[in-house]
């Protein structure tokens, strides 16, 4: 193996900077179309299809803020307190533990946030704790 390289057979591999920024200035370098010649034409590179899905993701979900992130771990709770159905199966499964830890979480998050929130996530968060707190209650003296 060693000796192939040494016999200069010709084989030798190719270089490509596909960094996104250009090395001596720092910007943004122009979308290229990178095609392989042994593909018959139209064909995308492994690197252009998952620009396409990256966008796809992108394009998907919103921005995360605090808001939001608030509200997505609020609507995990409430799917493992048997409130709303499981997106993924469709039923409605509880799972009693794991709510009472997403509301911990919650409560985390208001613990170590305070005093940098603005008034409208402040009342976001207390208005959620304050009502996952109550459907917990409700549930567990339900069982």
């Amino acid at each position: 193996m060693a000796g192939e390289g040494e016999k200069g057979e010709g084989k030798g591999f190719k270089v490509e900077d596909r960094r996104r920024f250009s090395p001596e200035t720092g910007e943004p370098r122009e979308a290229t179309e990178r095609e392989d010649p042994s593909e018959g034409p139209g064909k995308k590179t492994a690197s252009e299809g998952s620009s396409e899905k990256e966008r796809a993701t992108d394009e998907s979900f919103s921005e995360i803020n605090f808001s939001t992130f608030v509200i997505s771990l609020s609507t995990q709770a409430l799917m493992h307190l048997g409130e709303i159905p499981n997106p993924l199966s469709g039923k409605v499964e509880s799972d009693i533990p794991v709510a009472k830890q997403m509301i911990d979480i919650i409560g985390l998050l208001r613990e170590k946030t305070r005093g940098n929130l603005d008034q409208g996530e402040e009342k976001l968060i207390n208005d959620v704790l304050f009502d996952l707190r109550m459907k917990y209650v409700e549930t567990v003296k339900r069982k």
